[in-house]
């Protein structure tokens, strides 16, 4: 079964679609925070934290070794207004091209610090990520589409999107196969179409934005279909005995 996360740093649009009673976590990174111009990081996300827990919260930090580490444990300290340490912290780590996101992913897996790798394009990122000890690795589904667009001239949107498919499915199978305990998190929604394509790779967990969410519940036929159903209800009340 793929779980939903909602994509967003909003906290009208946690509650609100916390009373959905579907969601499973909340991925944040620092586009989405960007959104609220004007708030203080630390305040938003121990708001955050405490709005969905026990559900997991991935948080961005630095993209170095040293400040990965240092952010991690800064946010591991948070609490509760309860005075509680927070247990759902997960510290987003970006897959870095000099290796010191898996370097980073170790050291808070040894120090029982949860994980979720980031910016993944491919099956081999993911794979060290999980090695590394990831508790989350995120393929980021469109970017992995642009990528392939650009790679290969040849490439049109369909193939590059079977191609980013099949990076999700085989990164699916190699983590099951492999009894890793990391999550594969699929990301970089864009449109709702998007969610159907990438369920038939059913990946663990796919985050959405609030408003391809909302989106996803509506469609004309459906509500014309009520409309119907509403329509001959009432006309069955008049005549009713």
């Amino acid at each position: 079964m793929t779980n939903i996360f909602l994509d967003t740093a909003n906290l009208e649009e946690i509650e609100q679609i916390k009373r959905w009673e579907i969601i499973k976590g909340v991925t944040t990174n620092q586009k989405i925070f960007l959104k609220e111009k004007g708030c203080n990081f630390e305040k938003q996300a121990k708001a955050i934290l405490e709005a969905v827990q026990p559900l997991p919260v991935s948080l961005e930090g630095p993209n170095d070794y040293e400040g990965i580490i240092k952010a991690a444990k800064e946010y591991n300290i948070w609490e509760d207004t309860d005075g509680k340490r927070f247990r759902n912290m997960v510290v987003k780590v970006p897959m870095l091209g000099n290796g010191d996101g898996l370097k980073a992913v170790k050291t808070l897996s040894n120090d029982f610090i949860k994980t979720n790798v980031t910016a993944c394009m491919t099956l081999n990122q993911a794979f060290l990520a999980a090695n590394a000890g990831a508790t989350y690795v995120s393929l980021f589904y469109n970017r992995i589409k642009d990528w392939r667009l650009k790679a290969n001239s040849n490439n049109n949107e369909k193939q590059a999107a079977i191609e980013a498919l099949l990076t999700i499915s085989e990164t699916m199978k190699m983590l099951e196969e492999g009894e890793f305990r990391t999550k594969l998190i699929v990301g970089s929604i864009r449109k709702v179409t998007d969610i159907e394509e990438i369920l038939t790779a059913q990946p663990d967990i796919i985050t959405i934005p609030t408003k391809i969410l909302k989106e996803m519940v509506k469609n004309e036929m459906t509500e014309s279909t009520l409309k119907d159903f509403e329509n001959a209800w009432e006309e069955f009340k008049k005549y009713e005995k």
